[in-house]
């Protein structure tokens, strides 16, 4: 497979700049297709970009392309009526966190993937960024080895700040109105509930995968504090984690930030802003083995690029086998069960 035939669902704001404008960018795939229900605005796309055709629907795209992976960038509450209709087609599909709306859907939608014999990766692009890949394969390396200790704790640090740093500068508007259906709500919540699940999900739940990411297992929510500042976890084999969010925030800045503790050291990773450009997150480890062995503080430097763009090249690598999916439906299904619980659990603090 020299180059991957990809067709795009949707190219509006995150569609086109979180997304297309990487995929432009990757040697080994081509955009040759876009559907795009406003007809104005997926020509004027096209044309920035160099995508040969477009259309008005998905169907239309289906039924006339042959396409090695379809990338379809919708509002999450929609992915239950549109994402069993595109894995008819047998082909990988990615789309934006979180997998949907509520588990009911989710499970809806891990039930297509299962049917479709193909897969879905869900677009939890910091896993894709250079500093949490480097990261990743660190802490499994060290659980291996035992040379620090056993993994102890994980803290993630999510303050709200600016999240686009001029990543829409080049954005394609357009007037055309369109009428979209929309998944229905969870039956398990009121629609208060329902709200604040749903605004939850949208916020933090990159923080909520990210966790599991770095736990490199499940894990179950034990505490949420009643203001909304703490949720304290478990993994499944006692490691404790904790998701800190907006306990302050910032006007230009960003700064996420996740700690992983082993016994005798810790690695940081500093993230940046979703869409800055070219720019990959920091990584400071720490290690003091003991045994008179000096301690040292390592930097290690990456590559430049952004983890949106990695993330493309990781989804193409993924089609032609190179690489696992990174975040699969099946996985990305307990993103929603965890948020539900500590839901559960604010609901009761409160």
């Amino acid at each position: 497979m020299d180059k991957v035939r990809i067709g795009f669902v949707g190219v509006g704001t995150m569609g086109q700049c979180a997304h297309l404008k990487n995929y432009a960018t990757v040697t080994d795939c081509e955009v040759v297709a876009i559907a795009e229900l406003r007809p104005e605005l997926a020509k004027r796309v096209a044309s920035r970009y160099g995508v040969p055709r477009v259309y008005r629907d998905h169907e239309m795209m289906l039924a006339a392309e042959r396409l090695d992976g379809i990338v379809a960038v919708q509002q999450f509450t929609r992915h239950g009526l549109l994402v069993p209709e595109l894995l008819k087609v047998g082909v990988p599909v990615f789309i934006e966190k979180p997998l949907a709306g509520s588990i009911e859907v989710g499970e809806k939608i891990v039930q297509a993937v299962n049917k479709s014999g193909t897969w879905l990766m869900v677009g939890y692009h910091k896993r894709s960024d250079p500093a949490t890949m480097y990261v990743k394969a660190e802490v499994d390396r060290l659980k291996r080895s035992g040379e620090l200790g056993r993994m102890r704790y994980v803290r993630i640090l999510m303050p709200p700040g600016d999240w686009i740093q001029n990543g829409f500068a080049d954005l394609i508007k357009s007037d055309e109105s369109v009428h979209l259906e929309y998944d229905p709500p969870a039956s398990d919540m009121d629609e208060e509930t329902y709200k604040e699940y749903l605004s939850f999900m949208n916020y933090y739940v990159h923080q909520i995968n990210l966790l599991r990411h770095l736990f490199g297992e499940s894990y179950h929510v034990e505490y949420a504090e009643p203001s909304g500042v703490l949720l304290v976890a478990r993994s499944q084999n006692n490691v404790t984690g904790v998701i800190e969010m907006s306990p302050y925030s910032t006007t230009l800045d960003w700064q996420e930030t996740a700690l992983v503790c082993f016994e005798r050291g810790w690695i940081k990773i500093r993230l940046p802003a979703p869409l800055a450009y070219n720019r990959p997150g920091k990584v400071e480890i720490f290690r003091d083995p003991g045994g008179g062995v000096t301690p040292q503080t390592v930097i290690p430097q990456l590559p430049w690029i952004h983890a949106m763009r990695q993330q493309s090249m990781n989804f193409v690598k993924a089609i032609k086998g190179e690489m696992k999916p990174m975040c699969e439906a099946e996985e990305a299904l307990e993103d929603l069960e965890v948020a539900r619980e500590y839901m559960e659990l604010l609901k009761k603090a409160r």
